[in-house]
């Protein structure tokens, strides 16, 4: 027996302080939208532009996390977990996006923190997980502050003043830190395609964003150290794609490589190796001459960091343009009449064959073990986390009030034991967070779409833990993986 081919044929056992969490997001779980001194968030106003989610949904209540706060921490100790990953809202702690903090705001996130600590939980901090101060975005009539969003390069410099007034109101008690979450999306999910805020459609700004993100980011990472313990660690955590071409041909193979460009090495060109790959300026040279990259920006968004978090959902299989489909209508994000894909707009996304969860995602374990892989030679030195995997199904409770979600336990146990697998091939993961603690606002989908291991009722706020959040809470309290998988 191979140690690569282990975790298929016995239990598996996970090394001892591997990190068993869930994770969440401040817009999509709080609630509390216009409590204790928070302003607007760009999620706000996108969400309550008619057309733009999905029944007209927005986070102002979401799950109410901001009320049930300390009863959703005893949830979690009580199904086992290690840690929990949270982010926190800008505009609740630094309203409109200057000046100073808000002190009621730094207390919820202090008091979060104090509770995941008593019962044992390490918290995990995310400073941006999508919810830009709106006034950064557009700022008020007569005022004098630049506007603008992420395309504007001083919205980097505000990113890292709001992260340095957390890392001072909250370095005692937290020691992992990560800048952003998913910085791919907030670029070109937001600025190309439009179909998360602030639903821009322009591929000039989606790249301008793309870069101003990774300037935030180093920047940040900056204000970070300069302001946390030594004991502190600080990550990023991303969305990289598994870009697989459709056949071996050589069309097939470029478009792999664009896109391959586009969703991961425009992050991991500076964040990893201070400097942006030379095939995507050339790919997207028809639209900008990128003179927006000022001298030392890659080396800002290059520095060293401790952690790079990992967030997968499903692969994607590409080909060159052609008569089976139409650009990135089947590339997961969302449709919309804009391309997400600036430059490669004709590359041609296809559906891989197989099950597939409710957000029409394919259920591919090896994607995940394929980044794992990919990302120990890349980053060599720095620790890996999943600090996203998961799925959405159609939960409903049965009659006696539980949910049973046997697609997702299987899931999970898929892609946990791919993770293991790359553990045993060399890679050095640290831990895993679960997508998400509980069902939530799904972004453009509105409370349409469930991911959580907890099923919420909106109407009542009542919390029910699935089949799946049971079974995770075994695994994370013994470190084992059992096999065969068990029939929950």
């Amino acid at each position: 027996m191979t140690e690569s081919t282990e975790s298929t044929e016995s239990a598996v056992s996970f090394p001892p302080g591997f990190l068993w969490g869930t994770a969440t997001a401040a817009y999509q779980i709080e609630g509390a939208a216009r409590e204790d001194g928070r302003t607007p968030s760009i999620w706000d106003t996108f969400s309550r532009t008619p057309g733009k989610v999905l029944g007209g949904d927005t986070g102002d209540v979401a799950a109410d996390h901001y009320h049930r706060m300390p009863g959703d921490v005893r949830m979690m100790a009580d199904l086992g977990l290690s840690a929990y990953r949270f982010s926190v809202s800008w505009p609740r702690v630094q309203p409109g996006g200057r000046g100073p903090a808000c002190g009621r705001g730094l207390d919820f996130y202090r008091a979060l923190a104090d509770e995941l600590l008593a019962a044992g939980i390490t918290p995990s901090l995310t400073l941006y997980h999508w919810d830009l101060p709106q006034e950064l975005e557009t700022p008020s009539a007569g005022g004098s502050a630049a506007g603008g969003g992420w395309p504007e390069r001083d919205t980097a410099y505000r990113f890292a003043e709001y992260a340095g007034l957390v890392a001072e109101a909250l370095g005692d008690r937290v020691e992992l830190w990560t800048t952003l979450n998913e910085p791919w999306c907030s670029a070109f999910l937001g600025h190309a395609s439009g179909v998360h805020a602030p639903g821009r459609t322009d591929p000039v700004a989606a790249l301008r964003a793309a870069h101003h993100l990774n300037l935030a980011h180093g920047l940040a990472v900056q204000a970070l150290r300069a302001a946390l313990p030594a004991r502190a660690r600080i990550g990023v955590s991303l969305n990289p794609s598994a870009v697989r071409p459709l056949t071996p041909s050589p069309g097939d193979l470029d478009a792999q490589r664009r896109i391959d460009a586009l969703a991961n090495r425009i992050f991991t060109g500076p964040m990893l190796a201070g400097a942006y790959p030379s095939d995507l300026f050339a790919d997207t040279a028809h639209l900008t001459d990128w003179s927006f990259v000022r001298d030392g920006d890659e080396a800002t968004a290059g520095g060293p960091l401790d952690t790079l978090g990992i967030n997968y959902y499903a692969p994607a299989v590409v080909s060159a343009p052609g008569d089976t489909a139409t650009g990135a209508s089947r590339d997961g994000h969302g449709g919309g009449d804009h391309s997400p894909w600036p430059g490669s707009e004709s590359v041609v996304f296809h559906q891989p064959p197989g099950e597939l969860t409710a957000m029409d995602w394919s259920v591919d374990p090896t994607g995940l073990y394929d980044l794992l892989m990919r990302y120990a030679r890349e980053a060599p030195g720095v620790a890996l986390m999943v600090t996203e995997n998961g799925a959405a199904y159609d939960d409903k409770p049965a009659a006696d009030g539980t949910v049973h979600d046997p697609d997702r336990i299987r899931y999970l146990h898929g892609h946990l034991a791919a993770v293991r697998r790359a553990m045993l091939d060399g890679a050095d993961v640290r831990g895993y967070f679960l997508w998400s603690l509980m069902d939530n606002f799904e972004w453009a989908y509105g409370y349409s779409k469930r991911f959580g291991a907890v099923y919420v009722d909106y109407g009542t706020q009542e919390r029910t833990p699935k089949s799946s959040a049971r079974w995770y809470g075994r695994v994370a309290r013994t470190g084992v993986l059992p096999y065969p998988m068990p029939d929950e």
